[in-house]
């Protein structure tokens, strides 16, 4: 980017990757003092509706969006509740890229996910691959809902020449995750529960499943990092995979061992195989990622896990449950 003043919004500013994007952020103040970042979350305005969208953007009159807010959730809740997350996604994308447009926005980067890739696919799965077949079942109206920025990226793109893009990130946790159990994801949904054992006295912990899926997770650090190079850096509508490397797969056991361990656990771990596993396997290339940053240096996931357990711990009261 270069030395002209930047105005940065960040629509789901308080969740996961907002609050790492704004420690980077704070880390790294003194290289970047033509930007101004504003962090807002679904207190300031409600993103489905398109007057107070349009009365957010006349507030803050941002240059640059980092998109982020979107009604997200896990396995269970995707799967009961497939036409809220469908709508409620397509309104929330539709209202920031076109309220964007009108208000000259230079660069928005929206935040997608691998999970709505196709479920029959090959692997690893690329940038290329988004539009390939049907998503997973279990979360069609997310997925779905997602994918169309992709396609309203290129569109404005193609008839109005913006520079909207977005980012796929694999599996994130870190600190500030959404530990409510209803809509948590693996990770923190496995720190919370296995905290809660720990609070009980309970000799075994129960993971809900096999444990046998696969999935790349990225430490929300690395992650922010990333969307930062991306918006300075990365210039071209089409979307990038940010993810771990392919070697850096671990199966849902491997990773329930390394919180046991890291939230000291003293008891058994068992499967309840009458739980659904959702997807195997999503394994994402970042061969993408890898051609612009190739020395790139990503948290060792046990290194990260520690941390994440510990945010939780020192902020268990006051965590988003």
């Amino acid at each position: 980017m270069s030395a002209e003043n930047k105005v940065i919004l960040v629509t789901g500013g308080s969740g996961l990757i907002g609050k790492a994007i704004e420690e980077v952020v704070k880390q790294e103040k003194q290289a970047y003092e033509n930007e101004t970042w504003i962090f807002i979350s679904s207190k300031d305005a409600d993103l489905c509706n398109k007057e107070q969208t349009q009365k957010l953007f006349e507030k803050h009159k941002p240059t640059h969006v980092i998109h982020l807010a979107a009604m997200v959730g896990g396995l269970f809740h995707n799967m009961a509740h497939n036409l809220d997350f469908l709508r409620n996604n397509l309104a929330i994308n539709d209202n920031i890229l076109h309220t964007s447009f009108e208000f000259g926005v230079k660069k928005v980067v929206s935040c997608l996910s691998t999970c709505i890739f196709p479920d029959k696919t090959t692997y690893p799965i690329d940038e290329t691959m988004v539009h390939n077949g049907p998503p997973h079942p279990s979360n069609f109206g997310y997925s779905y809902a997602k994918r169309m920025i992709d396609v309203s990226n290129k569109a404005y793109h193609e008839q109005h020449g913006c520079m909207f893009t977005s980012v796929i990130p694999c599996n994130v946790f870190g600190p500030h995750d959404n530990y409510n159990l209803q809509s948590s994801h693996v990770i923190p949904a496995l720190i919370r529960k296995m905290s809660d054992a720990i609070e009980r006295g309970d000799e075994t912990y129960t993971v809900f499943g096999s444990g046998k899926p696969l999935r790349q997770f990225i430490y929300s650090m690395d992650l922010a990092k990333l969307f930062l190079w991306v918006l300075r850096e990365y210039h071209s509508v089409e979307p990038i995979v940010l993810s771990v490397d392919e070697v850096d797969e671990v199966s849902i056991a491997e990773a329930a061992e390394v919180i046991k361990k890291s939230i000291n656990f003293k008891g058994d771990l068992s499967y309840d195989t009458s739980k659904p596993d959702g997807q195997y396997k999503k394994t994402a290339s970042n061969k993408k990622l890898r051609s612009h940053l190739p020395n790139f240096q990503f948290t060792k996931f046990e290194d990260a896990m520690k941390e994440s357990v510990q945010w939780y711990i020192d902020n268990k009261d006051s965590a988003r449950k």
